[in-house]
């Protein structure tokens, strides 16, 4: 899993290591699967909305002492077309699957709207000068 941040502290904890760095942007590569990050993950579990757990960015952020940074949509399209690539080849995600979840709308249906958006992304982008 990748994060893109403002800033980051000094030291970052041993699941995370920082990939790139510019002036404005560092990117920052998280082993989601460390038992450090997946306990962090638990202790910041909170409900999001009614029936629905799970963990806020900003409070994922704020605990790693890290700023967002205010990605432009093609880069959010980028990084959501990673993670449901990573959600359709987890082992978790392929048990359910093997178990009988249906679901109404399924991985594919989400890749596919990602790449209807990128499209009208890419459509939509002024020609460079």
């Amino acid at each position: 899993m990748k994060l893109y941040a403002k800033t980051i502290p000094q030291t970052l904890p041993a699941w995370a290591t920082t990939v790139t760095k510019s002036a404005d942007l560092f990117e920052v590569e998280i082993n989601d699967e460390h038992p450090g990050f997946q306990s962090l993950l638990e202790e910041l579990e909170t409900e999001i909305e009614p029936g629905t757990f799970g963990v806020k960015a900003e409070h994922l952020c704020s605990r790693l002492g890290t700023e967002m940074s205010n990605l432009n949509l093609h880069q959010l399209v980028e990084q959501a077309q990673t993670l449901i690539s990573l959600i359709a080849t987890h082992p978790h995600y392929e048990q359910l699957l093997e178990t009988g979840y249906q679901p109404d709308l399924n991985i594919a249906d989400a890749q596919t709207a990602l790449t209807y958006l990128q499209w009208e992304l890419d459509c939509n982008r002024e020609p460079s000068a």
